[in-house]
């Protein structure tokens, strides 16, 4: 073993991406953490998308570029 991560696939990444935009509508408030590791709230501009086949990432009101999905978590119940 290598120690490193495993690597999603292409499949599992769109599903993660499919899961989040069917809970969550763009303008969701969520919580991230940034690479300072800060908790910062923020709402969602966009859907979630994969980026060049190897990250499930969303775009976000007030932070530049995008941020990997697995650091954003939604404060708002999904909607029904």
């Amino acid at each position: 073993m290598t120690g490193r991560p495993t690597r999603k696939s292409a499949a599992q990444l769109q599903a993660a991406c499919d899961k989040f935009n069917a809970a969550h509508q763009v303008g969701a408030a969520v919580s991230v953490e940034l690479d300072s590791s800060e908790i910062r709230e923020t709402v969602t501009t966009s859907e979630a998308q994969v980026l060049s086949g190897h990250a499930a990432v969303i775009w976000l009101d007030g932070i530049r570029g995008c941020y990997d999905l697995e650091r954003v978590t939604a404060l708002k119940a999904a909607k029904a």
